[in-house]
């Protein structure tokens, strides 16, 4: 047995006669299983997996173990929400995925139970629970290369109950472009939906009833859902009322743990309303950081505690302590003009570019040693890059009117989407599987089916469409039209426009507060911040910064906001929530 995607060396000792060489082929491709390398990785497995049918006990044996070695494994794999107040709208666990790179490339989600739904991200696989039934009894599979594993899940509502009472608001579940890192498994207990405002009742709720296997971007995220609803589409029916909570599973809430299983437990995460960070109307610019020359580019690092600035008049990113705001400088090979940051926060990518368009490429840092660990080659003017749901790094070609897609541990794009021209900026509504770009000359936003990475439509918006920024709820998209002094507003789910929405002059950069409540318009060209109402477009507020600002940046946590001044070669730092 042979495999072209294998060393030599190693399909030689596969192919040999003694089983002493065909062991040690066993041990090798165990650790190619383990590798970065994804088609090795791939190759590795499927040897592993012709080996354990080897006339050799003993070789078949070792292959079997070293796939279970390095098969995907979830921790934990049971999770109980226990006894679930009536009227919960939904509740929240997040499982760790465990293995090789392998085990989370490609890999797809599935569910079966009534009001489940799952998104993989990266190691962290989220499992939300809508309940609908007095019990449930499901599970949440998470299929790869390497191999699959499955989480089961349950949960009870009580018919009777004593009233919930909350003394404040408890903590809601972060949109699907702002998971947290993944760490210990949790249970978050989430509050009924805000109260639309009026004219908003027009908007389209997500369709129910279907069992879901989406693939984003082409690795590692997929949303499934599965309702409890017959509508023709292959939903799951309930759960028998008779069953009940398994023994020797990760319980939460009121429900006890039984059994001896060393299984974590996941417990509930609850936030009081005064300990929340409620974005306000009318921000205050409380203080300023000297930073490089020429600001433009500015990203947030997911724990809120550093900033990251590029320089687009020298080689160098800043990299600020937002507690101390101490500033330290990281020189690139070419001039750096946009940043994003990974979701773990441990890498930072930054898109550079001279002014002849030479050195195009996107810096990949490593944010621990505060060095550049490679560089990526692009097409010419890489410009407002982002990182998408499931990780990847999406890359907008200015000069060439495409999205170049670029994933870890590869040099070159594994994706390449054409949208008009010319592309500026980049957002998602991860859990609806679309991307957004504003596109400069073309006066539209471009909307992406991220299943397929193909063109899905294109809404027309103000002029110039510079930049754009999706809401924390995946539901609305903000964009900035440069020549039109305005801001436009965009329902993902309908892509109705309201707009526009007059803001200052030259509105260069936009971004949302972490509550969603707000939106942020930089305006270049008047050296203000406008700040509109996230649901109406309303102007609440104009608030002065530095000369020619560039960017803004909201950090997570929702405190704070960072304006590059291109002109000062500061940045303003802006008191955004309380």
């Amino acid at each position: 047995m042979s495999d072209l995607g294998l060393p030599t060396h190693v399909t030689t000792e596969i192919d040999s006669p003694i089983r002493e060489t065909r062991l040690t082929a066993v041990d090798e491709l165990s650790r190619l299983a383990g590798e970065a390398d994804l088609a090795m990785a791939a190759a590795a497995r499927r040897a592993l997996e012709a080996l354990t049918q080897d006339d050799s006990r003993t070789v078949s044996a070792a292959a079997a173990a070293a796939l279970e070695r390095t098969a995907i494994r979830l921790r934990p794999d049971r999770v109980d929400f226990g006894q679930v107040p009536p009227g919960t709208p939904r509740v929240v666990a997040d499982v760790l995925v465990d293995g090789p790179p392998l085990a989370t490339a490609t890999a797809t989600v599935t569910v079966s139970g009534p009001g489940l739904r799952a998104m993989l991200a990266g190691r962290q696989l989220r499992i939300l629970w809508q309940p609908r039934s007095e019990w449930l009894d499901g599970s949440v599979t998470v299929r790869g290369p390497a191999g699959w594993a499955e989480v089961r899940v349950t949960g009870q509502v009580p018919t009777a109950a004593p009233p919930m009472t909350r003394t404040g608001v408890e903590a809601q579940m972060r949109a699907v472009d702002g998971l947290s890192t993944y760490g210990p498994p949790r249970v978050t207990v989430l509050p009924p939906p805000r109260a639309r405002r009026r004219g908003r009742a027009g908007a389209v709720a997500l369709v129910g009833g279907l069992t879901a296997l989406v693939l984003l971007g082409g690795v590692g995220v997929a949303w499934a859902l599965v309702s409890d609803q017959q509508d023709g589409t292959g939903s799951l029916a309930e759960p028998p009322p008779t069953s009940a909570p398994a023994l020797g599973t990760a319980q939460v809430g009121n429900a006890p743990q039984a059994g001896n299983a060393p299984t974590p437990v996941t417990t509930i995460s609850r936030e009081p309303l005064a300990h929340r960070v409620v974005s306000v109307a009318k921000p205050a610019v409380i203080g300023t950081i000297k930073v490089g020359n020429e600001p433009e580019g500015t990203a947030v690092s997911p724990d809120s505690r550093t900033l990251y600035v590029a320089n687009q008049s020298s080689h160098v990113l800043s990299v600020v302590d937002a507690g101390t705001r101490q500033v330290s400088a990281v020189t690139l090979r070419d001039t750096p003009r946009f940043v994003a940051v990974s979701r773990d926060g441990r890498q930072v990518f930054v898109s550079m570019y001279e002014n002849d368009k030479s050195g195009s490429g996107v810096a990949v840092l490593d944010a621990a040693g505060r060095d550049v660990d490679h560089y990526l080659d692009t097409g010419k003017q890489p410009y407002a890059l982002s990182v998408s749901p499931d990780g990847q790094v999406w890359v907008p070609i200015h000069s060439a009117g495409r999205i170049e897609i670029y994933t870890a541990g590869q040099q070159r794009a594994v994706g390449r989407i054409t949208v008009p021209a010319n592309p500026h900026a980049i957002g998602y509504a991860g859990d609806l599987q679309r991307a957004f770009t504003a596109n400069h000359e073309s006066n539209v936003v471009a909307v992406v089916d991220m299943r397929s990475d193909k063109l899905f439509k294109s809404v027309p918006v103000s002029k110039s469409p510079h930049s754009l920024a999706v809401s924390p709820d995946g539901r609305r998209v903000l964009v900035a039209g440069y020549d039109a002094d305005a801001a436009d507003l965009i329902d993902t789910v309908t892509l109705r426009r309201t707009g526009p929405v007059k803001v200052g002059h030259q509105p260069q950069s936009v971004a949302w507060a972490a509550d969603g409540e707000h939106g942020y318009v930089v305006n270049e060209g008047d050296n203000t911040i406008s700040v509109l109402d996230g649901h109406t477009g309303k102007l609440t507020a104009t608030i002065p910064v530095g000369h020619s600002p560039r960017t803004i940046a909201v950090a997570p946590d929702g405190r704070l906001a960072y304006v590059s001044n291109g002109d000062d070669d500061t940045v303003s730092v802006l008191q955004v929530g309380e």
